[in-house]
Order: structure tokens, then sequence, then C-alpha cells
């Protein structure tokens, strides 16, 4: 017998690719239905106050239109809260489309036009006209800071005595920095495509990280028990906007019942303004160290815009008590609510903000204390997290800074600003560190072997661009003993086995773990068969003492005792397993997370404050590596979102109308490839046999954090201006 080969840990293209790059992957907008009719959705213009009147008679009398729902006509929804309540929710009461006749937020959904085709519905759309009850609104956090309130989350007690550290310390740095809303803009809008079965139930493709997730809530507003099933087959993109249920899937289903029509509902990329976002917020941070360095306190208050309706909560502030060693450390986290939308989970939550001002603070306080920045981190670093008073289950932290600084050339850096120079260039070098949380939640899936000796697996995962069907296919293909080419994985469909949303970097260690084991059940099964005869070569053995490999089960001991694996599934049928697993109690005594450092070269033209990030350098440390090719592209999408936080991106409201006035990527600006140099992804080794089976720890959300942070640090090194608030454009560098 041969070498047992593994695809797993090898740079595979993606087995979707093909189907993608020809336009035949079906995305939830693209799905034909006969008698399909199409959605358009209009918002309101005001951001707080009540619909006095909607005068709908000239879009109804449009040849083609066939409903204008709103308020008054929608069919019967739940009156509680509790049912709009996702899987992703915030505490408060959520969002309810077409509830009544109040206007929470500039945006919000206030009636839906049904037509025969897209263009007539959105014309008819046009012709409505509303008349508000104009209630006077507030959108400014900067202007509503004495509104805000503890946020409702669970930070870890203050330890030590900060202030009296703080006055003792030989160098202290304090500072406040700014970010400011921004949104998820995936390349795919939001759509609803709903099928109207003869029997009355649902089938809807729809654009979602949770198909799960979205029937559960359909099926609690609407009433709908086991008669809606979602499909989510391909996702273009999402980063988070697609965790909770957004308001076009309910308004395309309340268009179906009333029809008894399978119905469309796309919004435009101006509606893609009208939910979820980064919040923006304040953040203040003193930190106090000793002459040589050696951290002493840490205090980090964050305050955040949320809406008048939901208090939305991430971990903004917890990173600063958990990523260096500092034995006095106060932690603070308010909420300042607004007549907005609730802010939503947008890639890395909370860390994307959070680690950048506690990553500028540290490069502050190392040049207040004349140390490398790199040295200070150095000596600062440690292996337990103090918020939960842990040791890491592995933190490899310290060779990213090795292998990133070696390969980044950090040792040519002189650290005086505007000390390096290009011709009429100034040249920054800055970095920065990053951590996530390295997660598992509970999920299962099916391995199936059909009667061809095709080794299906299926879970009622997603896939949003991050490579999941691939990996599942190399874990499969590797637990199975398979070639790649003869497993397939089967997902985005709320029929098949459970599946936690996608997001937070836990799909690989949550699914993959429960893909590995539902195979090893079916090992089991796959010897129990071939023992039944008692002159089987395999009668007696244990799984211990058999393995399979490249479609074979044979012995270890005696690899000529074999059998091919389509033989069995000829002979026997179809055979299948399903397992689920859930975070392992060997993770109890640990914490676990994926960390990062983060090289930026900046050049700075001296005349017109241009800036241009030439290079950049990642080092991860995230475990077992699935696939380096895949997870590259996360750690390289990761960064180009990072740059954009830093120089580009800012969602900007009229806050006299209280409504977003750069809706468009006209105006709402994000990096192109112009803006972007070379990125140079480092996958550090490290191994875990405590975070999961696999060992994998998931890369979606690290490669983001720190990434604005190093940019911002480098740019001070280039031009010695520090700007606190993001994103650094001309008008605050010059």
């Amino acid at each position: 017998m041969n070498a047992k080969t593994s695809p797993v840990g090898k740079p595979l293209d993606r087995v979707d690719g093909p189907l993608k790059v020809q336009g035949q992957a079906q995305y939830a907008a693209e799905f034909s239905l006969p008698g399909l009719l199409y959605g358009s959705v209009v918002n309101s213009t005001i951001a707080r106050g009540r619909i006095a009147h909607i005068h709908t008679r000239a879009a109804e009398a449009v040849p083609g239109v066939e409903l204008v729902l709103t308020h008054d006509n929608r069919p019967p929804i739940a009156g509680y809260d509790k049912p709009y309540e996702d899987d992703d929710a915030a505490d408060g009461s959520p969002f309810r489309p077409l509830f009544n006749d109040r206007i929470l937020y500039s945006g919000q959904p206030i009636a839906l036009v049904v037509a025969e085709n897209l263009e007539l519905a959105r014309y008819a759309g046009s012709l409505i006209k509303v008349e508000y009850e104009k209630e006077n609104h507030a959108t400014d956090l900067m202007a509503n800071l004495e509104q805000m309130h503890k946020a409702p989350a669970d930070l870890p007690d203050p330890r030590g005595d900060t202030q009296q550290a703080l006055n003792s310390a030989a160098v202290k740095v304090e500072v406040e920095y700014t970010t400011p809303v921004e949104h998820h803009n995936p390349m795919e809008p939001h759509a609803s495509t709903v099928h109207y079965l003869v029997d009355g139930k649902l089938e809807i493709y729809d654009k979602t990280q949770g198909v799960q997730n979205c029937m559960r809530y359909l099926e609690d507003v609407f009433g709908m028990k086991d008669q809606i099933r979602i499909l989510s087959p391909y996702v273009g993109g999402a980063f988070g906007s697609g965790l909770r249920p957004q308001y076009q899937l309910p308004l395309a289903v309340m268009a179906a019942l009333k029809l008894k029509r399978s119905v469309r509902v796309t919004l435009k990329r101006q509606q893609m303004f009208t939910f979820g976002y980064r919040p923006r917020s304040v953040q203040r941070l003193t930190i106090g160290a000793s002459s040589d360095g050696q951290l002493q306190a840490i205090y980090h208050q964050a305050i955040a815009q949320t809406s008048s309706f939901e208090d939305f909560t991430e971990q903004e502030v917890e990173w600063s008590g958990m990523l260096y060693k500092c034995p006095n450390v106060k932690l603070d986290y308010q909420l300042v609510p607004l007549d907005v939308y609730t802010p939503l989970d947008m890639r890395a939550p909370g860390a994307t903000i959070g680690v950048y001002a506690l990553e500028c603070a540290m490069d502050e306080l190392a040049y207040a204390a004349n140390i490398d920045p790199v040295e200070l981190r150095l000596k600062n670093f440690t292996a337990h997290n103090a918020n939960e008073d842990k040791p890491y289950s592995s933190k490899a932290l310290r060779e990213c800074y090795e292998q990133g600084a070696e390969r980044f050339g950090w040792s040519k850096r002189s650290m005086q600003p505007r000390s390096m120079q290009d011709g009429h260039q100034l040249v920054g070098w800055g970095m920065a560190s990053g951590v996530w949380e390295a997660m598992q939640m509970p999920a299962s899936a099916k391995a199936c072997i059909d009667a061809t000796g095709k080794l299906i697996v299926s879970s009622a995962t997603t896939d949003i661009g991050t490579g999941t069907y691939t990996v599942m296919t190399q874990i499969a293909a590797e637990a199975m003993g398979f070639p790649m080419e003869q497993v397939e994985f089967k997902l985005g469909d709320s029929s098949m086995s459970e599946a936690p949303l996608q997001g937070g970097s836990f799909t690989v260690s949550s699914v993959g773990s429960a893909v590995q084991k539902a195979c090893l059940e079916l090992r089991r099964k796959l010897l129990d068969t071939v023992q039944q005869s008692p002159a089987s070569p395999f009668s007696g053995k244990t799984l211990e003492e058999i393995d399979f490999a490249d479609g074979w089960l044979f012995v270890k001991n005696d690899p000529e005792q074999k059998v091919k694996l389509t033989d069995i599934a000829a002979e026997t049928g179809a055979m299948e397993a399903e397992a689920s697993v859930k975070p392992g109690e060997e993770r109890d005594g640990y914490a676990t997370g994926t960390h990062s450092a983060v090289f930026v070269e900046v050049k700075v033209d001296e005349d017109t404050g241009m800036v241009k990030v030439s290079r950049v350098v990642s080092a991860i440390a995230a475990g077992r590596i699935v696939n380096p090719k895949t997870a590259g592209n996360q750690i390289v999408g990761g960064v180009v979102w990072g740059v954009g936080q830093a120089l580009h991106e800012e969602t900007q409201m009229d806050h006299h109308l209280g409504r977003f006035m750069n809706h468009n990527f006209a105006e709402y600006h994000i990096p192109v490839q112009a803006d972007i140099g070379d990125i140079d992804v480092i996958f550090v080794e490290e191994h875990d046999e405590i975070v999961n089976a696999l060992g994998s720890k998931g890369v979606g959300e690290i490669g983001i954090v720190g990434v604005a942070a190093a940019v911002s640090n480098a740019i001070f090194h280039a031009t010695g201006k520090r700007v606190r608030d993001l994103p650094i454009t001309l008008d605050k560098l010059m």
C-alpha cells in the first residue's frame, strides 16, 4: 500500500472556482422561477417620527403592478419582540419591518412595490408620496456623549489599582482615537427569491451567513413552523452583513404570502447603507510604564453608537487586558443610543476598532520611552490571558514578531521620524500586533458513501467566499482516505445538519471538526460491514489497526489485506453517518486565540501628502492551516480591508437630515488595485491539540486586526505627525 497522502495543508485550488469563473454559480437573485414577480423597497426620508399617510394610488394604477405593500395591508406577523430575535440579535427590541407607522431611522423600509419586472416596480415606487409627522432626531455621536450609558457587556473586573499605578508611572501616554461608521458593501447586494409552492410552503434563495438562522426567524415571525426551507449555495461576500436576516427577506415573504406568488426582492447599492454597519467610536487610553518599557497600567474606555431600540455590543476594550502582561487594568465600555439602525458585526467586530487604538497607543508609548516598537511588545509578551486568568492553549506571537520582522527587514529601520526617504517621498515603517478569538461552536455534519462509491459530505453552513467548499472537501478526503475528486461537500441548505452562523472565524473549527467526526463514524460503519464474514481479513480488527488511504481500507501491518471502498458501496448500497461536535472540556482550562504581527511600509509625498502603502508583511499564528492558498486569500483580503480602514473608508452622515450621504461606490471610497502594494503572508507554525480536533483556529478575522494601526504608525514614522482620527485623509495629514 502506498504511503497515505493527505490533501490537508496543501494550497489547493477552490473546488467551486470553475463554476464561478464560468458564470454557472447561481446567487440569490439569479434563480429563475415561473411567474416570478419583482419587488422594490421604498425607504423613509426622515430619521424619527411617524407616517401620517402613504399615497399609493398612483403606483397601484401602473399597468403591471400587482401589489403595494405597507404596514396597513401586510399579512399577519408576530406582535412581540421574541419571534424577531435571531441568532445574532442585540439586546433590546429587534426591528420589525412594516410593523406599524413608527419611523425609527432614515432609510427604514416603509413600502414594497411588486410588479412584473424590476424596472416597473422601481418606477412605481417613485410615484409613492408619504406624509410624515416629524420629530426631533439625534444621529451625531459626538454631540450626544452625555446620553451614554454602560454597555450590557460582560467586561472583566478591574485588576490592581490602575489609577495609582498610572500616577506613579515613569512614562505615560494619554490619548484619544476616533473611528467612523463603515459599511460592509460586499459585491453581491442582499436579495431574496421566494418560491411559493403549490402547498403554500416556501423555498427561499437568500443571501445569508446562516440559512437555519433565517429559517427559524421566518418560522417565528410568520408562524410557519416546518413550512420554510432556505437555500444559499453561493454568497458574493458578506463580511458580517448576512449574520442577521435583512429586511428584504421578510418583505419578500410578506408579498409572496399576500399574492400566493413567487417574489424576488433585491436591494440597490444605496439600500445596502440602510441596515447594519461598523459603529462610530471614541476611545480613550491611558498607558503607564516603567522607564524601561514594562507596562504598569492600562485604562481603556470605548464609547460607541447604537440604535434607539437595541444595544449593540462588541469586544472593543477586552483586548487591552489580554494581549500584554500588565498588572493594573481597568476597562470601560459605553453606548450612546441614536436615531439610527442598529450596528452589526463587521469583519473582526470590536477588535478592528479596539486593537487599532491599543496598538497606536503602544507605538506612542514606544516613542515616549525611546524603545523600538517590536522590543516593547516582546518585553511585555505574555502566554497568559489575564482577563480569564488562564494560559493560552498556544500563542506563537513571539515567532510572529521574529519572522515578520526578519522578512520585512525591520532591523534596518531608524527610530527617528522623517529620517527615511525615497527621493521626494518620506518613507515610514510601522508595526502592530493582532489578536482574535479562536472559537468553536456546536455543529453537525453528515457523511455518505453512495452506491457509486462517491463520498458526499454535508452541513447547513455557508460559503461567503472564504473557501468553505474547498477546505471541507479537504478535511473529508483526509478523514476518509479518499481522493479529492471523489469527494463532494454540500452546504447552504437549512434542511441539512445543524451548523452555526458563518462568522467569527469558527467555521473550520466547528463545521470542520463535525465533518471529520462524521467521516470517522462512517469509517466505523464500513469496518463493521467488512467484518461481517468470519473469513474476512478484517475480522476482529479495531479501528486503530486499520487505515483508509487513496480510496482503500487496509490492515496497517499487512497492507496487502485491503478492500476498495467503492466495492463496499457497490455491494451494500449507500451508507451514511452523522456526527455532532461541541467545544471539548479540555478547552475549559485554557484561553484560545489567533495572533499576528503586521509590518507596513508607507510612502508619503512631501508636496501633496498622498499616502501609498507600498509593502505589508503579515505574520499569522492560527494553528493548523488546512489550505494555505485559501487562508492566504483571507489574510490578503483582511490586509486590504485594513488599508481601507486606515486611509479610505468612512460613511458620512448629514446630521441635519439624519441620513448617510455617500451611499454609493463613487463616494464611499474603498481601496482599489492602485492603492495596494505588495502583501506578503507568513503562516507561523503553531501546534495546538487543545483548541479542537483539527488544531485549526480560523483566519477570517485575524487578517484585518492590527493593519490600520500599523499603517497609522508607519505614517507617523514617515511624517512625524500623529493622526488619531480615521481615516487618515489629506486634510488631516496636511
